[in-house]
């Protein structure tokens, strides 16, 4: 009988978190869903229930013994987990570095640095003891150059890339796949979280097609399904229309 994978998603509530739950959930992988607003998560169970065994984990990232604490609550059965995808992360504000604010500056390194590392760390324990497992960590195009105010979530997710290389020089004698998915401009709620509801979210899409959250899902779905000997270490993927992070081909 094949092994039943099984995946913990964070910020699974919305976006490419839980666009990505749907595309596994297609596939049969069984799912612990993590985020912070539980009716999000229910009714994303009630979704998915009828294609896979789901579970619900409702806490905050950057709480850490929360985390550690929700993901140690796991029951046996969902205990091994083959497959973490550290999706949870944010953008506040978009300042120029003597403008910035530092409660925006605490929830992106909060949310993108620590809680990344808290959610591996409750997690990595048992896929050293198997051997085996893989983990995506969602980065940014924002983590491979630095554009005009980005500067505080650009460093994040420059720190995301240099976590993801140190996990897989420290995790490859154990066998375990790490991978970097680092997308450019998607469609999510995320520039209403960076622009706090104003209106300038509106505008960050309009003129051009976007990735959507379900292109970044198929291509975390393809990353975990290469064969045993393939991992795809570092992906960086824009919408065609964009070519770095300053430059977007926008219909007038």
């Amino acid at each position: 009988m094949k092994h039943k994978l099984t995946a913990l998603i964070t910020g699974a509530t919305s976006g490419i978190g839980e666009a990505t739950a749907i595309e596994f959930a297609k596939h049969g992988i069984q799912l612990i869903l993590c985020g912070r607003r539980e009716e999000r998560l229910n009714a994303l169970k009630i979704l998915l229930a009828n294609q896979t065994e789901v579970i619900t984990l409702c806490f905050d990232v950057r709480d850490r013994q929360k985390t550690l604490d929700a993901i140690a609550s796991l029951p046996v059965n969902f205990s091994d987990i083959d497959i973490l995808i550290n999706n949870a992360g944010n953008a506040h504000g978009l300042d120029p570095i003597e403008n910035g604010n530092l409660d925006d500056w605490d929830a992106m390194m909060d949310i993108n640095v620590k809680g990344l590392l808290y959610v591996s760390k409750g997690v990595i324990p048992g896929m050293t003891k198997r051997g085996k497992g893989h983990i995506i960590n969602i980065g940014s195009s924002a983590g491979k150059e630095v554009y005009p105010k980005g500067n505080v979530y650009c460093a994040s997710k420059h720190a995301v890339l240099a976590i993801s290389e140190g996990m897989r020089i420290d995790l490859n004698p154990y066998g375990i796949k790490v991978s970097a998915i680092n997308p450019g401009l998607v469609e999510t709620e995320f520039s209403k979280v960076r622009f706090k509801g104003d209106k300038k979210a509106d505008a960050v899409y309009k003129g051009y097609k976007a990735l959507q959250a379900e292109d970044i899902a198929e291509i975390i779905y393809f990353t975990i399904s290469r064969p045993a000997h393939v991992n795809l270490a570092d992906v960086l993927v824009f919408p065609t229309a964009q070519a770095n992070s300053t430059t977007v081909k926008k219909s007038l």
